[in-house]
């Protein structure tokens, strides 16, 4: 019963993490979206900068527990326009290769036929300029 009984603790464990990243992923493409369409004079932030602020928000929020991961990757599906107007959309797409910490073969095996040991969470936010 031991081994069933720590499997499940470690996958909720595992599972935890998970969702705890997917939201924090989250979270940096809505800081990207809200830093990017905020008015400011003579121009909007630049691309690099709206990286650099879900670069920062991910450093500081996501559990890595040291493992070298390759940071999030921010792009813009709608492209990216410094001039936009008011009211139109900027859309900010946030990828983040998670790695599974527990048992990842066990979970990969069990989820999906791949050998791959991650999975690519991604999170998008649409917002108006202001």
């Amino acid at each position: 019963v031991l081994p069933l009984l720590l499997l499940i603790i470690f996958g909720t464990i595992e599972f935890g993490f998970l969702l705890y990243t997917k939201q924090v992923i989250t979270n940096a493409s809505r800081e990207g979206a809200r830093a990017g369409i905020v008015a400011r004079t003579p121009t909007r932030l630049p691309a690099s900068s709206i990286d650099q602020v879900v670069q920062t928000y991910c450093a500081q929020n996501l559990i890595t527990f040291d493992y070298a991961q390759p940071p999030p990757v921010t792009s813009f599906p709608d492209g990216f326009n410094v001039n936009a107007l008011f009211g139109e959309n900027l859309r900010v797409r946030v990828a983040y290769n998670y790695q599974f910490l527990i048992f990842p073969d066990i979970v990969i095996a069990f989820f999906r036929n791949s050998p791959e040991r991650q999975v690519t969470l991604t999170a998008e936010t649409v917002m108006r300029y202001e």
